[in-house]
């Protein structure tokens, strides 16, 4: 984050009743000065309003205006902002001061934060700031992000964590997800088409990169509720052995893949990627990256290097970033426990060390954008439903999670790679990507 340098910061502060010596300090030098944050009564001080304003400042100066608790104004905004922010509580703002994430999260999920002109306009404005600035200041999580870092992702922390997020029923998932619970980026060849048909297109599209054929024997790591390792049974021929440590998603794989008459074709497996044993022409994994961990990147290179058959071709499809960082404290304690999402230099991490060879590298964040968009839809429009399963936290929680990543996805600050490799020697590889923009849709295999 670059914040202004001009005269403007102390002029504000002076203007607001702070001195020339206070303007200069650094806001956890002021914290320990701070009033009681639980007084909520009363007008905003001339110190409240220099902290708001200063810290909008060390994000980038988004186009967004904050409406204090006495309706005081703030904004530095150098155009007039269309989407504003209602902080309610003077205790929300000086939690902002050590997290903003988690302060802004949690008061929204709590009823203490407000936003007008739409949650997704909002974060967007906010992410396309915070994008490129440096905000080493403004998001504190340098420190808890480091030792979140060295904390190993181990098989039962893996298990919680997955636990906490895909184990909370799978009647809400079904709300909001397509028909076949593909709960990762689709794959819109047209922005018009609906959110099943893109779903099937993702499939295919993942089907040709790995260059999958009839009797081609498949491993899939994180395979959700089975629609992809179904998808390659049903239409591509392949017998595939698909990993998943969420048991509420194990448990209706294996019922679809029973009823769909796919049982001797399709192996859903209830463990962890760690433990895949056996060789396979195709190793693919699809969203399950980010729950990985960064210490346990070499380990998954070395898995999918002693699985995966010399002349196979591998898919790894993962939300990330364009540069190392760490997800906001926000997503990582109510989203996602213990999600990382990599860089593509942080990927190379899986291959170099194994001397795999990069084949294809792909990146659809806007298609991630526009599924989003349709999942946030249908919550919305199953709200009602979703209220008859859980409390207004909860569904504050998650409009907040599905809008912002909306905006993170259009502004940029998070990617969606596909990345295709083999290994070094193998040269029976595609000459171009014209197999992968085939006109028909995969038609089902006939029985022989």
């Amino acid at each position: 984050m670059n914040p202004t340098k001009s005269d403007s910061t102390p002029k504000h502060a002076q203007s607001e009743g702070i001195t020339g010596s206070e303007s200069n300090l650094a806001l956890s030098d002021i914290h320990s000065r701070l009033p009681d944050p639980q007084r909520t009564s009363g007008k905003a001080t001339a110190l409240d309003r220099w902290l708001m304003r200063t810290m909008l400042q060390k994000a980038g100066n988004p186009e967004i205006e904050v409406v204090l608790w006495d309706n005081t104004r703030i904004t530095t905004s150098p155009t007039p902002p269309a989407v504003r922010a209602f902080i309610h509580q003077r205790s929300t703002l000086y939690k902002m001061l050590i997290d903003p994430s988690l302060a802004f999260g949690d008061g929204y999920s709590q009823g203490g934060v407000e936003v007008e002109g739409g949650l997704i306009a909002f974060n967007e404005a906010i992410d396309q700031c915070t994008h490129t600035a440096d905000t080493k200041y403004f998001y504190r999580d340098g420190i808890r992000s480091c030792l979140g870092w060295l904390q190993r992702n181990t098989i039962d922390a893996a298990r919680s964590n997955i636990h906490h997020h895909y184990d909370i029923g799978n009647d809400f998932y079904k709300l909001w997800l397509d028909q076949q619970l593909a709960y990762t980026c689709a794959y819109f060849s047209d922005p018009e088409m609906s959110l099943e048909a893109a779903q099937i297109a993702k499939m295919d599209h993942v089907c040709r990169k790995v260059g999958l054929k009839p009797g081609d024997t498949v491993v899939e790591a994180g395979c959700g509720w089975g629609a992809l390792a179904l998808h390659m049974a049903k239409f591509y021929g392949a017998k595939v052995k698909a990993f998943n440590i969420s048991h509420e998603q194990i448990v209706y794989a294996r019922e679809r893949a029973k009823q769909e008459g796919l049982g001797d074709q399709v192996e859903f497996v209830e463990d962890d990627w760690r433990n895949i044993t056996g060789s396979y022409d195709s190793f693919v994994s699809v969203g399950m990256l980010e729950h990985v961990g960064l210490k346990n990147y070499e380990t998954l290179g070395e898995v999918i290097a002693r699985c995966q058959s010399p002349r196979g071709r591998g898919l790894i499809h993962s939300i990330g970033c364009n540069s190392p960082r760490m997800l906001d404290s926000w997503t990582t304690k109510r989203i996602f426990p213990g999600a990382h999402v990599p860089s593509l230099s942080q990927m190379m991490q899986i291959f170099e060390p194994q001397k795999f060879s990069i084949l294809d590298v792909e990146n659809i964040r806007l298609h991630y954008a526009l599924t989003l968009e349709h999942w946030l839809q249908r919550y919305e429009q199953n709200i009602d439903q979703v209220q008859s399963m859980f409390d207004e936290e909860f569904i504050r929680t998650w409009r907040l999670y599905l809008a912002a990543s909306v905006a993170a996805f259009r502004a940029g600050s998070l990617q969606l790679f596909q990345v295709v490799f083999t290994n070094g020697g193998n040269n029976e590889v595609p000459w171009t990507r014209a197999g992968l923009y085939q006109a028909e849709p995969s038609q089902v295999v006939s029985e022989s």
